[in-house]
């Protein structure tokens, strides 16, 4: 996400990037990571009542069924492809520069309970979740950081420095806005070493009013448990609505164990597919014409039924189409729907950036990008084994994602979802 910060008359614009490519390369674009005096958080320190990541995992689930359905009822018939997490950490990094009840409002509009649980116990919960994401995993590689860029004539509040860099690992640099092409070079460059190059333009343009860029990333980077053999590719249908037929190029990979559950109530199926390391899809395959029954009830009570429910099983035969999804959603009609609306207003308090109150937000962009291939980055398929049991062979099943269905990619270690996507049409929007 990237936001200017601008004048009370021409707003405070807020766009947010994700970009996912390869087997999972996510590179998540937020910002405004600001910090205001209301909060005491020391670098590195831990709160006695610290938010824990089970209790991070439920709000944020929650939050992003909600955003979920919310975009849906905005993009019927489309595909969708958002990161929950990506939005939820913006919003927070914004909340930092809040007061108020502008304050109030976004992180009850992130779904915590301002009354039980204190400002600083959720700005530490992130904190931990952005130091747990940036740890080395086995064939998984995941950085997060930010970066403040601030107009040269303004002065950044020294708390905000300080606590930006210790909650969100935060640097700061000064740009002439005054200077649009030299300061969007910056800008661009930083996001492009950041992310070994998976961002190439995070910016293309910016206006001379600018006071404040600041960009928040997380890169992604994994490769498939079981990789999919680009040799067993092939030309086969994928069942639109009404049963319409479109040929896409499908996946196969035979004999492979994994988490399976088969939900008879909601009359899906649901497997999870593991990246090296903690990586996890978890794949949401809806009987033909149950995808509306299936996305009604998603709740953070469901993921967690199927999750439990999970037991390895062989899977006889996985298809899985190639495809690539992409979209950008401006968010300022999503948002008051989760009750943030004053940011949006001359009544915004977001003084805790640089001390004047006379900022607002004037626009939120979300963009997602997502591409699925066989193998991912730098696997190597030579080292799978198709050696399966023969008591598991009996109790094998065929999985055929021939017809539209749901990712929710997240980690082992946290269950935030990472990623949401429905694929409606993997040759389509």
């Amino acid at each position: 996400m990237l936001a200017s910060l601008e004048n009370r008359e021409d707003g405070l614009h807020f766009i947010s990037g994700l970009l996912i490519a390869g087997i999972f390369p996510a590179v998540l674009c937020y910002s405004d990571g600001t910090l205001g005096s209301h909060t005491v958080v020391q670098k590195g320190q831990d709160t006695e009542q610290q938010l824990n990541s089970l209790t991070l995992a439920s709000v944020n689930e929650s939050f992003a069924f909600i955003v979920y359905k919310l975009l849906n009822l905005n993009n019927l018939h489309k595909n969708i492809v958002f990161s929950p997490l990506g939005i939820a950490t913006a919003l927070a990094s914004v909340s930092l520069g809040a007061k108020g009840n502008t304050l109030e409002e976004i992180l009850e509009g992130l779904k915590f309970n301002v009354t039980e649980t204190p400002e600083a116990d959720i700005h530490q919960g992130f904190r931990q979740l952005l130091q747990e994401l940036s740890q080395p995993g086995d064939q998984v590689q995941i950085n997060a950081g930010s970066a403040v860029f601030l107009e040269k004539c303004l002065q950044i509040l020294t708390e905000f420095k300080e606590k930006a860099t210790a909650l969100y690992q935060t640097d700061a640099f000064t740009v002439d806005f005054q200077q649009p092409p030299e300061a969007r070079k910056l800008i661009n460059d930083y996001v492009r070493n950041e992310t070994q190059g998976k961002i190439k333009e995070l910016v293309s343009d910016l206006v001379k009013r600018a006071s404040m860029v600041v960009v928040n990333y997380l890169l992604f980077r994994g490769k498939w448990k079981e990789p999919f053999d680009p040799d067993d590719t092939f030309m086969g249908n994928f069942i639109l609505d009404r049963m319409r037929p479109v040929m896409v190029p499908m996946k196969k990979i035979e004999d492979v164990t994994t988490p399976y559950f088969r939900d008879e109530e909601l009359e899906c199926t649901v497997v999870e597919l593991s990246y090296s390391g903690n990586g996890k899809a978890l794949v949401i395959l809806p009987d033909q014409g149950k995808m509306q029954q299936v996305e009604a009830s998603l709740q953070p009570e469901t993921p967690r039924k199927w999750r439990k429910s999970l037991r390895p099983r062989t899977i006889d035969e996985l298809y899985l189409p190639k495809f690539s999804v992409s979209k950008t959603y401006r968010l300022e009609s999503i948002l008051p729907e989760l009750s943030i609306r004053e940011i949006f207003s001359t009544q915004a308090d977001l003084s805790g950036i640089t001390g004047p109150k006379d900022v607002r937000v004037s626009q939120v962009a979300h963009k997602a990008a997502l591409d699925v291939a066989e193998t991912g980055a730098e696997a190597d398929v030579a080292t799978r084994s198709k050696t399966i049991p023969l008591i598991a062979k009996l109790d094998s099943v065929k999985v055929n994602l021939n017809k539209p269905f749901l990712i929710i990619i997240g980690s082992s270690n946290t269950q935030i979802p990472h990623l949401i996507t429905k694929v409606l049409n993997p040759k389509g929007d």
